[in-house]
């Protein structure tokens, strides 16, 4: 892999992503969400409702963290947990109303921060950058992956 430098890739993405997620929160007076909050409200888009393992599977996360996650969340209205119309012993969980328009905002605010900070790149760069976003949702794809084969 001639030129590429992948410490220097793997340096530079949880910082870029803690970057966006605070000057986003900022940019839209959010409350202190973390990551893996917004990640299980991205999970449930509105109207759907899906089972714990099913959110812990797509998050790739650990049952169990989960579970204490979906805690936190309810007790900050967050999520709203139900029975399953199907069977009873199992759990839904739900996006609240108030995640959902956390999310719509949180969604809005990050998109035109994104685009904002694009702007002030070259076409060069964007360019480059535009090319990058298909290969990194495929890294993306990889890594998960592999981490689902050593589970």
């Amino acid at each position: 892999m001639s030129g590429f430098d992948a410490a220097r890739l793997a340096g530079v993405i949880s910082p870029l992503r803690r970057a966006l997620l605070a000057a986003t929160r900022a940019e839209a007076g959010l409350p202190e969400l973390s990551d893996a909050q917004i990640d299980v409200i991205r999970a449930l888009p509105r109207g759907t409702s899906k089972g714990p393992a099913e959110i812990a599977a797509r998050l790739r996360l650990s049952r169990s963290t989960v579970s204490n996650l979906l805690g936190a969340m309810e007790g900050e209205g967050l999520i709203e947990r139900r029975p399953a119309p199907s069977d009873g012993r199992r759990v839904m969980v739900q996006a609240s109303a108030k995640a959902l328009d956390l999310f719509d905002r949180f969604d809005a605010a990050n998109s035109a921060l994104v685009a904002q900070a694009t702007s002030r790149l070259d076409d060069e760069e964007r360019t480059a950058l535009a090319a990058a976003v298909p290969v990194l949702e495929r890294l993306c794809d990889l890594l998960a992956a592999d981490h689902e084969e050593t589970r």
